[in-house]
C-alpha cells in the first residue's frame, strides 16, 4: 500500500505535527464545521482564506506599495517647522551680543534634479509590486496542488476502503462455503485455514488504509479549516481530457513565477538606474519664512537659496555600487531564462505522466472487467469440481490487486491533471 500515499505523505508529514488535540464535542479554534459535501473548488476556496503563506504574500504587497510611496517623496516639496533658542554669553550691546537669540521659522526644501533617481526608484517600485501579485498568485497556484493532492487522496483511500470491504465479503463468502463442503468432506482443513487467513490479511490490510485515510483526512481538514471532513463531492469526470502538450505550453510563459521573476529582473534594472544617479548633481530649492527673529536679521523674513551639488570624486564608491547593481541585474536575467524553460520542463514532464496515467487507468479499467468475469467463472468452475479452491483464491488475489491498481491509476491521473492545470494557472 506504499504506493497509495507517494503523493500525500510528503504533505503529510509536513503537518502531521500541526494538529492538537482538542475537547470532545468541541470544534478546535478556527475550524469550521462541515455541514455538507465539500467540492474540490470549495475546499480550495476555504484554503485561500486560511493560508498563512498567502497572507505573508499579501504583506509584502502592503510593503511594496510603500516603498512605492517612498519613491514618490522623493520628488515632493518637503516642509517643517524649526524653533531654535540660542544662549550666548553676550553683553547685549549690540544685535551680535545678544544673551539670547530666539527663531522660529518655516522651511520648505525642493528636489529640483538628482539625477532622475527618484523616478528610476518609482518604476522599480512599480515593478516589485506587480512582483509580488505574481508572487501570490504562484503560491495560490501552489495551495491548489496541495489541496487537490489531499482532496483525492482521501476520495482514494475511501474508495479503497469500499473495494477491501467487497473484498472482504468475497473471502467470507468463500470461507463460509468451505466450512460447508469441509463438514461433508468435500473441502479439505487447509482450504478453510487459507481462507481464514487470506481473510485476516484483507483485514489487517483495512486497518492500515483506515490508518492512512484518517491522516488524509486531517491534512485536508488542516488546508480548510473544516472539521471534520465527513463527505466530499468530486464533480470531476472518471477520468481527465488531456489536451495537446501546445496547448499547455503557450500557457507556460504567462505562469506567474515567471513572470515574477521578469518584474524581478525590472526591478533589478531600475536599481542600476538608482545606482548611477549618484553621478549627476543634485540641485534643491530651499525657502525659509521667519516668524520670530532677533539679533542682526531680525527684519529679514524670508530667504531663499539653490543649492547645486556636483560629485567630482568619490573613492569610487559609486562606481562600485553601480558594478553590483549590474550584477544583480544580470542573475535577474538569468533567473528569468530558467524559469522559462523550468515552467518549460514542468509541463511536458506533467502533461507526459498526464497522459501515461490516463492510458494506464484506462487499460486497468479493462483489466478489471476480464479479472471480474475471471473470477466469476473459476466460481461456478469450482462449484462444478473443475477448479481447486487455490485457483479460485488466486483469481480472487487478481481481482483485488486489479480493483485496488485501477482505483490509485485513477486518482492519479486526477491529481496529475490538476498539477497541471495549476502550473499553467488554472484554477477549479
Amino acid at each position: 500500500m506504499s504506493r497509495t500515499l507517494t503523493v500525500g505523505l510528503a504533505l503529510l508529514l509536513i503537518t502531521s505535527t500541526a494538529a492538537a488535540e482538542e475537547p470532545r464535542g468541541q470544534s478546535p479554534a478556527g475550524t469550521v464545521p462541515n455541514s455538507a459535501p465539500l467540492t474540490l473548488a470549495e475546499c480550495y476556496r476555504l484554503a485561500l482564506t486560511r493560508s498563512e503563506t498567502l497572507a505573508i504574500h499579501q504583506e509584502l504587497i502592503d510593503e511594496a506599495e510603500a516603498h512605492f510611496t517612498q519613491a514618490l517623496s522623493g520628488i515632493l516639496p518637503r516642509l517643517s517647522f524649526v524653533s531654535s533658542d540660542k544662549r550666548q554669553d553676550g553683553s547685549g550691546s549690540s544685535s551680535f551680543t545678544l544673551p539670547w537669540v530666539p527663531e522660529r521659522k518655516f522651511t520648505v526644501s525642493q528636489p529640483l534634479f538628482a539625477g532622475f533617481k527618484e523616478f528610476a526608484a518609482m518604476r522599480g517600485s512599480k515593478a516589485e509590486r506587480a512582483q509580488r501579485h505574481l508572487e501570490k498568485a504562484h503560491a495560490e497556484h501552489l495551495l491548489l496542488m496541495d489541496v487537490a493532492d489531499a482532496f483525492y487522496l482521501v476520495l482514494e483511500l475511501r474508495e479503497d476502503l469500499g473495494a477491501l470491504a467487497m473484498i472482504r465479503e468475497a473471502l467470507a463468502v468463500r470461507l463460509d462455503d468451505l466450512t460447508a463442503r469441509e463438514t461433508i468432506g468435500r473441502s479439505r482443513p487447509s482450504e478453510v485455514v487459507s481462507a481464514k487467513a487470506a481473510l485476516r490479511r484483507i483485514e489487517a490490510e483495512d486497518q492500515q488504509v483506515r490508518s492512512q485515510e484518517t491522516v488524509a483526512r486531517h491534512l485536508l481538514e488542516f488546508l480548510t479549516g473544516v472539521e471534520p471532513v465527513d463527505a466530499l463531492a468530486d464533480l470531476e469526470p472518471a477520468l481527465p481530457t488531456v489536451e495537446p502538450e501546445s496547448v499547455y505550453l503557450a500557457k507556460a510563459v504567462a505562469e506567474p513565477n515567471v513572470q515574477a521573476t521578469e518584474q524581478a529582473a525590472r526591478v533589478a534594472e531600475a536599481k542600476v538606474a538608482v545606482a548611477g544617479a549618484d553621478r549627476w548633481p543634485t540641485v534643491t530649492a530651499d525657502g525659509n519664512y521667519y516668524v520670530q527673529r532677533r539679533g542682526a536679521a531680525k527684519d529679514v523674513s524670508w530667504d531663499a537659496e539653490m543649492k547645486v551639488n556636483v560629485p567630482i570624486f568619490q573613492g569610487g564608491e559609486v562606481a562600485g555600487a553601480v558594478r553590483a547593481a549590474e550584477s544583480q541585474a544580470h542573475q535577474a536575467d538569468w533567473r528569468v531564462s530558467a524559469a522559462r524553460r523550468q515552467a518549460v520542463r514542468d509541463v511536458r514532464d506533467r502533461h507526459a505522466q498526464l497522459t501515461a496515467a490516463v492510458a494506464q487507468a484506462q487499460a486497468l479499467a479493462s483489466a478489471l472487467d476480464a479479472a471480474d468475469e475471471s473470477y466469476r467463472l473459476d466460481v461456478d468452475d469450482y462449484h462444478r469440481s473443475l477448479v481447486n479452491h487455490l485457483e479460485v483464491l488466486q483469481a480472487l488475489h487478481t481481482l483485488q490487486d486489479v480493483r485496488r491498481d485501477a482505483i490509485h491509476a485513477a486518482y492519479d491521473a486526477k491529481r496529475l491533471a490538476w498539477r497541471l492545470r495549476a502550473s499553467v494557472g488554472e484554477t477549479p
